[in-house]
């Protein structure tokens, strides 16, 4: 009777069961039939929760919507463009810019495309470039800032296995910077053919960045403090939280104190209220998974197969892009991370490196089909078929796979900075 319960559960998950109620009972039904007592699942639960580090989410997650939320978007935008709008393909490369820095504040959770779509959908369409292009390119930017940080994938990451998060946000800076590179030489191509280009004017990009010197510095003085050691990682995000808070309220006067702010909380508590009850629910089916010795039980039926780091890899890319188009980000965190972690060790990765080579297929899961999550976020806020943003993401699928490549088999581009 008992054992009727597993399949049970995979019924609930074909149904559409959120993903964190069908992990918990997964969690639940494998240690009653282990006899581990369920206390278990508290106390992982309360050993990440009493980690300081887990304030950094909420801290920054509510910084990042504050900027969402405010005229900040169109002042960045007005910037990057007077920098690089003389570029062929310049206006297509500032989108991948502004989206980037967007996203790292707010993390993959369709922010960027929801509040920057809008804005960059009719300039790109206005300088010419094709719809499905321009539908392509915003689709992508909308998990391209992930690599940077202060990412909340990269924060998540390094609390779930206990790996140096400041490390972390050193590692994924020139990977992250290499994936702009790619996307922005294919957005040179495109634009080379194109009419429109923005003529430089030294005097808008001084205006532009008297417009929004407040937030360009930001990303400065937050690496700055940390790396320096004048703030740890925690104290890092509790300063930016409350810097954006005092310009965005009074110096740019963009949202009310009592109007604007307490809608933003709102929303943003409700990103980070998901994910820490992804996290509750994900820890205790992990750690049945651990007890369960499920990983070495891997590694063994894959020594088998795989001879050496380099095919080991190659096997990690296919799996690891195929969980990202099914699972959100941070459930396959929690999920997969201690699964592979042992096993990489194994094979000689580099644990700095095998989490930048994670975040980087997670990241190109949301523009994977059937399910990457930003296909369908497009196809929401643009109205258009989902079968249109398979078509239209298509190319930045291939040049970010390219990337991953390089990314996965040169190492030293993610522990340069680092060692």
């Amino acid at each position: 009777m008992e054992l009727l319960l597993i399949p049970a559960i995979g019924v609930l998950a074909l149904l559409g069961t959120p993903l964190f109620i069908v992990m918990a009972l997964a969690a639940m039904v494998g240690f009653h039939l282990s006899d581990i007592p369920l206390v278990a699942v508290a106390i992982e639960v309360n050993k990440i929760s009493s980690q300081a580090s887990i304030l950094t989410i909420p801290l920054f997650t509510f910084a990042g919507y504050m900027m969402a939320e405010s005229g900040s978007p169109k002042r960045l935008l007005r910037f990057a463009e007077a920098s690089l709008g003389w570029l062929p393909g310049g206006v297509a490369i500032v989108s991948l810019v502004i989206c980037a820095f967007f996203t790292a504040f707010t993390g993959a959770s369709g922010v960027t495309i929801i509040a920057l779509g809008g804005l960059l959908y009719p300039i790109l369409n206005n300088e010419g470039y094709s719809e499905k292009f321009s539908l392509g390119l915003i689709t992508t930017s909308g998990s391209l800032g992930l690599l940077f940080p202060p990412s909340l994938p990269i924060i998540l990451y390094g609390l779930v296995t206990n790996v140096d998060i400041e490390k972390l946000f050193l590692a994924g800076i020139l990977p992250g910077i290499l994936l702009i590179v790619i996307l922005s030489l294919y957005a040179i191509k495109k634009g080379s053919a194109q009419l429109g280009r923005t003529p430089f004017v030294a005097k808008e990009l001084w205006e532009s960045f008297k417009g929004c010197w407040w937030e360009v510095l930001l990303p400065v003085g937050v690496l700055y403090g940390i790396y320096s050691g004048k703030t740890t990682t925690t104290e890092a995000a509790a300063v930016t939280a409350f810097y954006i808070l005092i310009i965005e309220v009074f110096i740019y006067r963009d949202l009310s104190l009592f109007k604007d702010i307490p809608r933003v909380i709102k929303d943003s508590m409700s990103l980070v209220g998901g994910i820490l009850l992804i996290l509750s629910c994900a820890l205790g089916f992990t750690n049945w998974l651990v007890d369960e010795e499920v990983p070495m039980k891997i590694l063994a039926f894959m020594q088998e197969y795989l001879t050496n780091k380099y095919s080991f890899l190659l096997f990690l890319n296919i799996f690891l892009l195929i969980v990202g188009s099914l699972m959100d980000i941070f459930s396959a965190i929690i999920v997969v991370v201690p699964l592979i972690t042992p096993i990489a060790a194994e094979f000689g990765v580099d644990p700095i490196h095998l989490a930048i080579i994670f975040l980087t297929n997670l990241e190109i899961g949301y523009i994977t089909p059937p399910v990457g999550i930003n296909l369908f976020i497009s196809s929401f806020r643009f109205k258009k078929p989902i079968t249109e943003l398979y078509r239209a993401s298509f190319p930045f699928l291939i040049l970010m796979l390219f990337a991953l490549v390089i990314i996965t088999y040169v190492p030293e581009l993610s522990l340069f900075l680092v060692h």
